[in-house]
């Protein structure tokens, strides 16, 4: 395991929030553009504290993204400005908690505080984690030619190369085959 269970789940929560905007993917489609959506999101990734459920908190979930993708665009070093200046917006606070099914971890905001602020401070906590452990180097964009999505490598050997989002790995291996097979046709 390269990261604490609680730092992966929020990074996996950041990568899956960066990846729905339209220019991180293949179809250059908004994937965050309803409260539905934002309440999905929301479910599956466990974020507690209150939800004010309106066109407000959802454009504002909607504006941190590009903020926190400019996290992938940039080296480790570079990156801690951008964490701090998150941290010192989202006026974080660490506190150890337990809650629900999950044993003592980290909240940095209050419960109370807007959503985008607290998914703004558990995305730079996160990110701590990552530039602390000298694993910035995990932190990537995806490979394929037509895709932007985000991921973090979790592999063992570090070596994974295209994100989740749209099935770029496969659609890249077929391609290489396919490559090597007009080229054998061609000798």
């Amino acid at each position: 395991m390269v990261f604490i269970r609680d730092t992966e789940l929020v990074l996996r929560a950041t990568v899956e929030l960066v990846n729905t905007l339209p220019h991180t993917d293949t179809t250059g489609v908004d994937t965050l553009v309803s409260m539905d959506q934002l309440d999905d999101f929301a479910t599956r990734h466990a974020y507690t504290g209150s939800r004010t459920r309106d066109d407000r908190e959802l454009a504002a979930v909607r504006g941190i993204r590009s903020r926190i993708f400019e996290l992938w665009t940039v080296d480790r070093d570079t990156s801690v400005p951008l964490v701090n200046a998150m941290l010192r917006d989202g006026k974080a606070l660490p506190q150890l908690v337990r809650h629900d099914d999950f044993d003592w971890h980290i909240h940095a905001s209050d419960p109370s505080d807007a959503l985008a602020q607290r998914m703004l401070v558990e995305a730079a906590m996160a990110f701590v984690d990552v530039i602390r452990a000298d694993e910035y180097a995990r932190v990537r964009v995806c490979d394929a030619d037509d895709c932007q999505g985000v991921y973090v490598d979790f592999s063992k050997n570090g070596s994974k190369r295209y994100c989740d989002s749209g099935n770029c790995g496969n659609r890249m291996n077929v391609n290489a085959y396919r490559r090597r097979r007009a080229r054998a046709g061609s000798e």
